[in-house]
Formats: C-alpha cells, sequence, structure tokens
C-alpha cells in the first residue's frame, strides 16, 4: 500500500516537473518571437523613418537650390544653363523619391509625397527660360511668384512628410518598449518557474532520502 502510494506521490511530482518544462520551453519561444518583433521594430525605424528623413532632407537641399534658380539669387551665375540646373535637381529629386516610395508608408504619406510628386513632375517643369526672363523686360517677376507659391507648397508637403516620420518613430520606439516590459516579466515567470521546479525536485530527493532513513 505504501509502495503505491509512493509511486501515485512520484508520478504527480513527475507531471508537475513535466508541465513546469513545457511552460519554460512555451516561454523560450514567446521570448524568441518577441525578440524578433523587436529587432523587427527597430529595423523598420531606422529603415521607414530615419533613413526617410535624410531622403527629405536632400530633397529639400535640391528644392532649395531650385528655388535660388528660379529667384535669381546669385547675380553672378551664368543663367544661360539655368533650365538644365533646375532640371538636374529635379531629377534628383524623383530619383530620391522613387526610393522614399519604396518604403512602407502611411496612407497620410503616400498622399503628401504624391503632390508633392505632382509639383516637381508638373508644375516646376519649366521648359523654357523665357519663362523666367526676357531681354527686354528682366525677370518676370508674377511667373516668379508663382513657382515660389508652388515651391512653398512642396516645402509645407515635405514638413507634413517629416513631421509624420517623428510621430511614427515614437509609435514604433513606444512598441518596443512594451515588448522589452513584456519580455522582463517573462524573464521574471521563468525564475519563478525554475524555483518552483528546484522546490519539487527537492521534495522528491529529501523525502526518498527521509524514507530510505526510515527504513534502515
Amino acid at each position: 500500500m505504501e509502495d503505491s502510494f509512493v509511486r501515485k506521490r512520484k508520478v504527480r511530482a513527475l507531471i508537475i516537473i513535466g508541465i513546469l518544462m513545457l511552460m519554460l520551453y512555451g516561454k523560450n519561444l514567446l521570448e524568441r518571437q518577441s525578440f524578433r518583433e523587436i529587432s523587427s521594430t527597430f529595423t523598420e525605424v531606422y529603415n521607414d523613418r530615419l533613413v526617410v528623413e535624410s531622403y527629405i532632407f536632400d530633397i529639400s537641399e535640391h528644392l532649395f537650390h531650385i528655388q535660388k534658380l528660379i529667384d535669381h539669387c546669385d547675380l553672378d551665375y551664368d543663367y544661360s544653363k539655368v533650365i538644365n540646373e533646375i532640371s538636374s535637381h529635379e531629377s534628383q529629386i524623383l530619383g530620391i523619391i522613387s526610393e522614399f516610395e519604396g518604403t512602407k508608408l502611411t496612407d497620410q504619406e503616400a498622399t503628401y509625397l504624391s503632390d508633392f510628386k505632382k509639383i516637381i513632375e508638373v508644375d516646376l517643369n519649366i521648359k523654357s527660360y523665357d519663362l523666367l526672363y526676357s531681354d527686354s523686360s528682366g525677370v518676370n517677376r508674377d511667373r516668379v511668384k508663382e513657382y515660389d507659391k508652388k515651391i512653398s507648397r512642396a516645402r509645407k508637403d515635405l514638413d507634413d512628410l517629416s513631421r509624420i516620420q517623428l510621430e511614427e518613430g515614437q509609435k514604433l520606439i513606444s512598441k518596443a518598449k512594451v515588448m522589452i516590459n513584456r519580455s522582463q516579466i517573462w524573464a521574471q515567470f521563468e525564475v519563478a518557474l525554475l524555483i518552483i521546479l528546484l522546490v519539487v525536485m527537492f521534495l522528491m530527493i529529501f523525502r526518498k532520502t527521509s524514507r530510505n532513513e526510515g527504513m534502515i
């Protein structure tokens, strides 16, 4: 009878140990998944936010040069080649936009980027220098003002795009913090399981030893 009771106790203890081991295994799987998500989140912060912010900066630089050329800011500049210069800057902007479009865009980003692209491709696509300047009347101020307004609209799109990078970056960082906190909780849970496992094994060994001593 006593042997049967001891066997049942051992079976229960082994079942408890098995359950604890399965829980530890499941915890490790969850933790691995969590680390993959954290890694993916920080990769997204870099590729889709920080890199994109550098795209916006480069585009702003090209747009600044376009506006300088349109406004005839540099009196010593040879404006006979201004259309080619503007076209070159616009081509580089469109190349950057193409890379920008390859990133993960929110709906708002897609809207602002589409509007900005249209301004570059259509509104600022200046075919003739006569639209900006003529020998008889000099700089066509009315037309230059029109282009400046379009550039201002383009800058507004860039500002909105830059704002989105900050907002989305903060969301991703907050998400990463939640996952890190969750991992810390799972780590504490693992320690608790290990302690319980050690206690169960200790009791098994201790009771077995006590029983053997009693038989002596």
